[in-house]
């Protein structure tokens, strides 16, 4: 087979904020051959990214490539005019980000940005882009395929977005497409579907890919082979079934050691008590209001749950069930058309402007995405040292001494404090937004897909920080997830959602074969295996598929 991509001894510098240079990618080389999917891994910090990026000849702000070639169908991306790489990108290599809520113009329609790359490189007619654009959506099983495209980015899902923006990525037909972790956004019944869209689509056209991901248990269901990272170097290569079944380097050992023991996890939080947090009926939603009381758009319907101070509950459920609903609601930032929320005993507003200093400390949420949850303009000093000034009154020394303490919880050097987000990776984001909550000293913490952006060996060392900090500190949390296995290692209790409803609860010892809705089961059988045959073997349940193939 012919090699589409040629990279050799791949260097990358970075300037630190002291004026240091520092070479953050050191000599990496391999090839992708036309059709073949090579899958980037390693934990966050590790250079995955960073690599991918530069087959767009692009690096981020204060990095440069020093030295190697990066050739893209022979030709050096890191010596092309700009003029040159910019008719190169959309038509022969294109973008799939982590982050699609940083992607898409929230003022422009997804149907005006996803075409916008055929109007840019004059590839088709308006007309005959809409009907490839829609094409794609069908492929990725996005609902209502044919106007969905008439619809503004914070009118769909945080899942459907992220499937928008590999529509994006594919209408330019390249020759290879860069995926960023596209999935993390992804329940797994979602993801299954966006895997074997993304396969077939691939495999149809001889597209190639660079995946770059730390679930390996995705990877094992799209990759040809595997480069393992760290550091800015190459540690081991080799094809998919190799690396997973005879990995030779120490450090490919630890990472599959680390994602087999997240897979076996069962939280250990046995705390007994009055409940924390009690959710009564909880009903919210967007639009209008209508006659009836009720919101045009319903997200939560008579959702009831409870949390027991120093337990834990993890809401699962496919991308656009109402989880982050239910989150941003107990926390005030929607606020419930009706129902009650119970905090420590006393009842909570509805709306989080109406709440008490104290009250909003000790209940903190942790968004799913980090890019915007986190102000660019401001470092990650700033960004910490604000919720310790607000709640705390911190100020000088003592700020600054806990803010390195944070870092420290979350395993982030103390040297990053001065950076501003754009200069961190995604997982090193991710944790900053973490630690953010933390820095209040929460009773109950809400985290979003809290774990998504994170690599494996990052996210195993966050769920042992986690059971460390509920242990000393008597934390509750809410896990909001589509990754099961995280579920699995810190809840107490899980519930199932389904489309604004709470549709069933039980231990995660019960997440499969202990299931009793048709949705819980289907959820359940759609989780990854760590076997590269699994997708392609999938056998589900004909009609529990069409009972819920609204998703």
């Amino acid at each position: 087979m012919t090699n589409l991509v040629e990279i050799r001894d791949l260097k990358v510098e970075a300037k630190t904020d002291s004026g240091r240079i520092v070479e953050i990618i050191r000599g990496v080389s391999f090839d992708v051959q036309e059709g073949e999917i090579v899958a980037l891994i390693g934990e966050s910090g590790s250079g995955k990214t960073t690599i991918a990026l530069t087959l767009l000849g692009h690096t981020r702000a204060g990095c440069r490539i020093s030295g190697g070639s990066v050739a893209l169908a022979g030709q050096d991306m890191a010596r092309l005019p700009e003029r040159k790489r910019a008719s190169v990108r959309g038509t022969q290599v294109s973008y799939v980000p982590q982050s699609a809520a940083a992607a898409f113009n929230p003022a422009q329609t997804i149907m005006e940005q996803v075409i916008e790359v055929t109007r840019i490189h004059d590839l088709m007619s308006a007309d005959a882009a809409r009907a490839r654009a829609t094409d794609l959506f069908k492929a990725l099983s996005l609902p209502n395929p044919e106007t969905i495209g008439d619809r503004y980015p914070h009118q769909v899902s945080g899942g459907q977005l992220q499937r928008l923006s590999a529509a994006m990525a594919l209408i330019g037909d390249p020759k290879i497409v860069i995926f960023d972790e596209p999935t993390t956004a992804l329940d797994v019944t979602t993801q299954i579907e966006v895997l074997r869209a993304f396969k077939s689509v691939m495999r149809k056209s001889r597209i190639a890919g660079v995946y770059v991901s730390h679930d390996l248990a995705v990877v094992a269901q799209i990759a040809d082979r595997i480069v393992v990272l760290k550091g800015g170097e190459l540690q081991e290569i080799g094809s998919t079934e190799q690396i997973l079944n005879s990995p030779q380097h120490p450090y490919t050992k630890q990472l599959l050691g680390a994602f087999k023991q997240a897979a076996r996890a069962a939280s250990t939080a046995s705390q007994e008590g009055r409940p924390l947090l009690e959710v009564q009926d909880l009903v919210a939603g967007y639009g209008p209001m209508q006659t009836d009381g009720t919101p045009l758009i319903k997200a939560l319907r008579s959702v009831s749950l409870k949390v027991e101070r120093g337990r834990n509950l993890g809401i699962i459920g496919e991308s656009g069930c109402g989880k982050s609903t239910l989150a941003r609601t107990i926390a005030g930032i929607l606020p419930a058309v009706s129902g009650a929320i119970t905090f420590d005993g006393k009842p909570l507003a509805p709306a989080a402007h109406a709440r008490t200093r104290e009250e909003l400390r000790e209940l903190q949420i942790v968004f799913q995405y980090a890019d915007t949850a986190l102000n660019p303009a401001k470092s990650i000093s700033d960004i910490l040292g604000r919720p310790l000034s607000f709640y705390h009154g911190m100020a000088g020394e003592k700020r600054a001494r806990r803010v390195d303490e944070l870092l420290d919880m979350v395993r982030l050097p103390r040297a990053l404090k001065h950076r501003r987000p754009a200069e961190l990776s995604g997982g090193q984001k991710q944790r900053v937004n973490f630690a953010r909550a933390l820095a209040a000293e929460p009773k109950l913490i809400l985290c979003d897909e809290v774990t998504s952006a994170l690599d494996t060996v990052v996210a195993a060392a966050v769920i042992d920080l986690l059971k460390e900090l509920q242990r000393e500190l008597s934390l509750s949390y809410i896990f909001i997830s589509h990754d099961l296995s995280v579920v699995e290692a810190i809840c107490d209790e899980v519930a199932v959602m389904y489309a604004g409803e709470k549709i069933e609860q039980l231990p995660p010892s019960a997440m499969g074969s202990g299931a009793s809705h048709p949705y819980s089961k289907l959820l359940f059988s759609s989780v990854p295996k760590l076997d590269p045959t699994w997708l392609d073997s999938l056998k589900q349940d004909p009609e529990l598929l069409s009972a819920f193939s609204g998703r």
